[in-house]
């Protein structure tokens, strides 16, 4: 029998809000399941239980055959997402070989804490190890050898923080000083109104304007570049986008 991956949600295409992709129109596959349970998690839901009758167990064939339904002609890049889908072994290596078959790109986003072979395929790889405020503990070993094996296979891949605080700030300096040769680094401020349904762009203006402020007066900051998670901007806390 055929492994499956576990999805909660296939959507697109919309434009990627985030890290070194933002601006490029994807589709996202989201996988259900996560080894974390940040506590300001913004897809919670795939790992919390609240919509387990939503989880499909999906083959790499009808996890494609669904994204090329939602992006025709219109999209030619696939986003893997979570949850985190480090979880998942030989059926996503599946799906990515489908997508490059096919003339798509992958990218993935996933916090540093599980490394599959698959990762060295990937088109975009962002590592998002979670702050302080997450209330997570980061697994330095893992994330060394995550971004040893990375770079030693030329992976086009990116540091990104989430920051809500000062702590956290200093949390990704010390990471970007762990990592000087990860030449592409971000820093985003953390939306903390996730559960709000309203319009959210100008707290998230105010947060971004922050974030600035931080960023301008630190050297070590420098070669860091600080970006909004633009879909939220203009879409707020919509599911789907």
């Amino acid at each position: 029998m055929e492994s499956k991956i576990p999805v909660i949600e296939v959507f697109g295409p919309t434009i990627q809000g985030e890290g070194m992709m933002i601006g490029q129109k994807s589709l996202f596959v989201r996988t259900a399941g996560c080894d974390y349970q940040c506590a300001w998690c913004d897809s919670s839901f795939t790992w919390n239980g609240t919509e387990k009758s939503r989880i499909r167990m999906m083959t790499p064939i009808e996890v494609f055959g669904e994204l090329r339904r939602l992006g025709g002609q219109r999209c030619n890049h696939v986003t893997i997402t979570g949850g985190n889908p480090a979880l998942i072994g030989e059926p996503m290596e599946k799906l990515i070989e489908l997508c490059h078959e096919n003339g798509y790109r992958v990218g993935l986003e996933t916090q540093g804490s599980r490394m599959q072979d698959w990762f060295l395929r990937i088109d975009d790889l962002t590592l998002s190890p979670k702050p302080p405020s997450s209330q997570m503990t980061t697994d330095w070993n893992i994330l060394d050898s995550l971004v040893t094996r990375l770079s030693d296979n030329r992976v086009h891949f990116s540091l990104k923080i989430v920051v809500f605080d000062d702590i956290d700030l200093t949390y990704a300096k010390s990471v970007f000083s762990r990592y000087p040769t990860v030449r592409e680094k971000y820093l985003q401020p953390g939306n903390a109104q996730v559960h709000d349904s309203g319009d959210i762009s100008h707290y998230l203006l105010e947060r971004l304007e922050w974030l600035f402020e931080r960023s301008l007066q630190d050297p070590k900051l420098n070669d860091v570049r600080v970006l909004p998670q633009l879909h939220a901007l203009v879409w707020s806390n919509h599911r789907g986008k």
